[in-house]
């Protein structure tokens, strides 16, 4: 009788013990979200908006770069990948080899700003000048009517998706299957703060980034496509009437069709309470492209 009991109320507690744990698993939702440093930043302050408004579901945002995000995906350890630069045919092919069908969700819009160091004196430049520098083809700034002194040229890793885009639009102008490359003397960095930090140091210094994180610590050079077009300094405004040549959308991938709570993350992104953080993050929201 004595053992009944005993085992009666070892049930009772492991009972109240399920009871106390279960509640906790089944009320929060975890989502993770992986990829673009471009976006790193809006995406957490939407994941903040969102969280407080659906206290249930947890969020975590990482970086690492847009190929990483994709990567993730493919390899199911992301529920969304963050894209500076759209899904290459590649990717989606092993996306499918491993089971998952990628869709793609713009997000919001870009400029990608040409940064010098505020010292220097050079204040626009073309696409074909832009390519001969990160190409390697030009090598001093008075050759594009700066100062006798040799170009410190910074990118973002290969990893990038901004990485990606500069080279297919402004080292290739346009054509992605195009020969040019990078010029091996290019320094690459893991970050866009780490570009904007060592422009904002270097005097000699050319890079490019996301127009949200330019800061005062750097000057933003105009652009122009072609010879004879109007130079054009990165804005939203340019942006968005596209006299700017080098914006781009942004991108969100989920491995299949969202449902649930990553469907309702997605569907708040682009409301347009969503999009009011874009615009507040000096990004351009996709009501205005």
């Amino acid at each position: 009788m004595q053992t009944k009991r005993l085992f009666k109320g070892m049930m009772m507690a492991f009972g109240i013990f399920c009871v106390g744990i279960l509640p906790v698993h089944a009320k929060e939702k975890m989502i993770q979200i992986k990829g673009s440093d471009t976006i790193v930043n809006l995406s957490q302050a939407w994941a903040e908006e969102f969280m407080t408004e659906k206290p249930n579901v947890s969020i975590a945002v990482t970086g690492g770069g847009s190929g990483t995000g994709i990567a993730a995906l493919i390899n199911g350890t992301t529920d969304i990948a963050n894209s500076s630069r759209k899904i290459k045919k590649k990717e989606l092919d092993d996306a499918q080899k491993g089971g998952y069908y990628p869709e793609e969700f713009k997000v919001a819009v870009d400029a990608l700003a040409v940064i010098v160091n505020p010292a220097n004196s050079v204040k626009e430049l073309t696409i074909d000048q832009l390519s001969g520098i990160f190409t390697g083809k030009i090598t001093n700034w008075n050759e594009v009517g700066g100062k006798n002194e040799k170009i410190l040229v910074l990118s973002r890793d290969r990893n990038s998706g901004t990485h990606m885009y500069f080279l297919e639009q402004v080292l290739r102008k346009g054509n992605e299957k195009g020969p040019e490359q990078f010029a091996p003397s290019v320094l690459m960095l893991p970050s866009s703060e780490a570009i904007i930090n060592e422009t904002s140091t270097s005097e000699s210094a050319i890079g490019y980034d996301g127009l949200g994180y330019v800061s005062a610590k750097v000057k933003t050079l105009a652009v122009a496509k072609k010879n004879g077009d109007a130079f054009v300094l990165p804005s939203k405004e340019t942006a968005m009437n596209k006299s700017y040549p080098i914006w781009r959308f942004l991108y969100m991938y989920t491995g299949f069709k969202p449902r649930g709570e990553i469907k309702a993350f997605i569907d708040f992104v682009l409301s347009g309470k969503g999009q009011k953080i874009v615009d507040a993050m000096d990004f351009v929201p996709l009501g205005e492209k």
